[in-house]
């Protein structure tokens, strides 16, 4: 009987060497499709390695025999309809779900298998569906940014920030062309400020990697453009994107890589031009649809 595995899962023994060595991995994205096989080129550091990962959410299992490697750097879209196993596969990579103990089973992040959460947020940003909650509204700009390097709400009197949190909190609303923000008030902001504020606190200790989750949910057209021309100036510096969406205009040109899912599983992985077809989208939403694509963005009616 399988149990809930820690970060530490001693299942797996690699060595840290990985982040040095040049990787080349082939995966099969299910055995139900022994045709689909890629091949990813990781010369870089590998960032994420995941096998046979099985995750249960009370007694019932939600994520099914997942395999994903994303290596550092890399842009990929995480695609599917809600309740498709997206939220639960975003909380396995940041340690806040867990994966059954099973011998086969791996689960690395940056070549290691045991994370402190507060230590995983300094390589890995992570940008939540959800706006910023009520005591995050009480704060300016400046102070929910800094307040990234505490992972807490609000800076509240027993933290302390340094002057060298505040320039770091600085340069990341720079970053993100939203300095106007520093001393607006988090709950007087629109949507799409609030939304750069808290991608501005993910990017605080300048992570190599950003994870969004459902990044355009309550926002209008206008903050949705904004949001994704500062989505693509990231990618153009450097910083890897995992967008976690349902909705295909998230997928800016710069993501190049599409892993589909479906009932807790990995149906497809592959390049974007290959997966984004009106079968494929079709039948993973199990709905009839129109695709058009237009300045490198899908769209579907």
């Amino acid at each position: 009987m399988a149990t809930a595995a820690t970060c530490e899962s001693a299942s797996v023994r690699r060595s840290w060497d990985m982040q040095s060595a040049a990787i080349v991995a082939f995966v099969c994205v299910a055995s139900k499709f022994p045709h689909r096989v890629i091949l990813l080129k990781m010369s870089r550091e590998e960032f994420l390695h995941l096998e046979h990962v099985n995750v249960a959410r009370g007694d019932n299992v939600v994520l099914h025999d997942v395999a994903l490697r994303v290596a550092v750097g890399q842009h990929i879209a995480i695609l599917g309809p809600n309740g498709c196993g997206k939220s639960t596969l975003i909380k396995t990579i940041t340690c806040e779900c867990y994966p059954l103990v099973e011998p086969q089973t791996v689960k690395l992040i940056y070549g290691r298998e045991r994370w402190d959460v507060n230590a995983l947020r300094k390589h890995l940003g992570v940008v939540n569906a959800d706006l910023p909650g009520r005591q995050t509204r009480k704060c300016t700009g400046l102070e929910a940014v800094v307040s990234g390097f505490f992972s807490s709400s609000a800076i509240w009197p027993n933290l302390h920030a340094t002057d060298d949190m505040r320039a770091a909190a600085q340069e990341a609303l720079r970053r993100l062309e939203a300095t106007h923000l520093e001393s607006k008030i988090v709950g007087e902001m629109s949507a799409g400020e609030q939304r750069r504020v808290m991608i501005g606190r993910a990017l605080v200790h300048q992570p190599q990697m950003l994870l969004l989750d459902e990044p355009s949910n309550a926002l209008d057209l206008f903050a949705q453009h904004e949001l994704r021309d500062t989505l693509r100036r990231l990618a153009r510096e450097g910083i890897g994107l995992i967008m976690v969406t349902h909705h295909l205009p998230d997928i800016i040109p710069e993501i190049a890589r599409v892993v589909m899912m479906r009932d807790g599983r990995i149906v497809a992985d592959g390049a974007k031009a290959e997966l984004l077809t009106v079968v494929r989208l079709g039948s993973l939403f199990g709905v009839q649809l129109e695709l058009h694509q237009r300045d490198g963005y899908y769209h579907v009616a």
